[in-house]
């Protein structure tokens, strides 16, 4: 029989100070490919109390008005008085020089074309770094992502929903959430644990007005929308009691520290380096999106229940290191076949991926909240592929 466990997964708002700095990574580097699409970009930012720092390594021909763009995205996600910790009259401070020489040397020419003598122009351009990246899919959702994940995903995106459409008026941009789903097996059967924190105005109780609105608007829209049984539930809701004080004015935030939030929510391993802020020269960003389209094909295909992807460079070159397909036990064809004929079909070279993707286009800001996976509208989210390893398979 299977066995009976909890997992857990969080989610936060696009006001919460790490989600910010993401974001404000994302608008320069999408502002950069709108012009320039052979833009490097590293760019990563800072948030604080009254303060905005915008570091990194970008190489372009274009020019981006970086204070400009940081305080448009503020107050977007609704940081417009000083008594919330940032506003239009913040300081932003830039702290920008180009690409490493010893970098773009590697990225410009890969490997196999300095040193093999490649002709095959999607040889040309090696990795941004080394590293390993994961992709993931399961049967678990529509958008075949984990329960969990995408449970509170929805959560905190419609926190934020809420927010702005002045529904619940007290609320403010920070705000997390977390979603805790009973499993048999690989199979989610019930909720156990709904938490979200809030921020809010001043002097809202939590017990008589926060809660009771939270869990009308919030909660039980998004139980009703996943469909899982969620009679026991356990809610909870701003367990310090206040949640007056938050965004930049309670924590600083960085780009890149939210990788899980932004990938499976823990269900698949990560590699460690964040999307946020990169240009698709940088693996860490178009290779984990790739191995992403790649497993999501694989279980769109029937060919497996649960599908990860484990890929690795050396930096400067242009082939992976590695390539690894893990079903878990859940694959209906012989595994050793399904992984051969899938890395047969797949180019993971950093020029094929962003050829096949379009990843060379300002896409990127609207990715940098409520997860990179399992939305809609984006490339890699795609399974047009789908068919062709059935057929493949056959």
């Amino acid at each position: 029989m299977p066995r009976r466990h909890l997992f857990t997964s969080e989610s936060v708002t696009e006001g919460h100070p790490d989600k910010l700095a993401d974001q404000i990574s994302d608008a320069v580097l999408d502002a950069i490919l709108a012009d320039d699409p052979n833009g490097r970009v590293a760019c990563e930012t800072l948030v604080t109390t009254g303060l905005v720092v915008v570091a990194g390594e970008i190489s372009t021909e274009t020019y981006v008005d970086v204070p400009a763009l940081v305080h448009k995205t503020v107050r977007d996600v609704g940081y417009t008085q000083a008594t919330l910790g940032l506003d239009e009259s913040s300081g932003v401070i830039t702290a920008i020089q180009g690409q490493s020489r010893d970098i773009a040397r590697g990225v410009d020419h890969a490997f196999e074309e300095r040193e093999k003598g490649s002709g095959d122009t999607k040889d040309s351009v090696g990795a941004g770094d080394q590293g390993m990246m994961f992709g993931f899919a399961c049967r678990e959702t529509e958008e075949l992502m984990p329960m969990p994940i995408a449970m509170a995903h929805a959560l905190a995106k419609r926190l934020a929903d809420v927010r702005k459409a002045g529904v619940v008026g007290y609320l403010r941009p920070d705000g997390k959430s977390m979603a805790t789903i009973v499993y048999e097996g690989f199979r989610p059967v019930a909720v156990d644990t709904v938490l979200i924190s809030a921020q809010h105005a001043e002097n809202v109780d939590r017990d008589s007005l926060l809660a009771p609105d939270l869990k009308e608007h919030v909660i039980e829209p998004v139980l009703v929308e996943f469909g899982l049984p969620h009679e026991d539930k356990r809610i909870l809701v701003n367990p310090t009691g206040k949640f007056e004080i938050g965004g930049p004015k309670a924590d600083t935030g960085l780009t890149g520290r939210k990788i899980m939030v932004d990938t499976y929510g823990g269900m698949a391993p990560h590699g460690g380096g964040c999307f946020s802020g990169k240009d698709p020269t940088k693996v860490d960003r178009s290779a984990a999106y790739m191995a992403r389209y790649v497993a999501k094909n694989v279980v769109a295909a029937g060919l497996a229940d649960r599908a990860q992807i484990q890929v690795a460079y050396a930096i400067g070159a242009a082939h992976p290191v590695s390539f690894l397909l893990e079903t878990f036990g859940t694959s209906e064809v012989d595994p050793e076949r399904l992984e051969t004929t899938v890395r047969d079909a797949f180019d993971f070279r950093p020029a094929a991926i962003i050829e096949k993707l379009q990843l060379a286009r300002p896409i990127y800001q609207e990715t940098a909240c409520y997860g990179h996976f399992g939305r809609k509208g984006l490339p890699w989210e795609e399974t047009d592929r789908a068919d062709d390893l059935r057929r493949a398979l056959s």
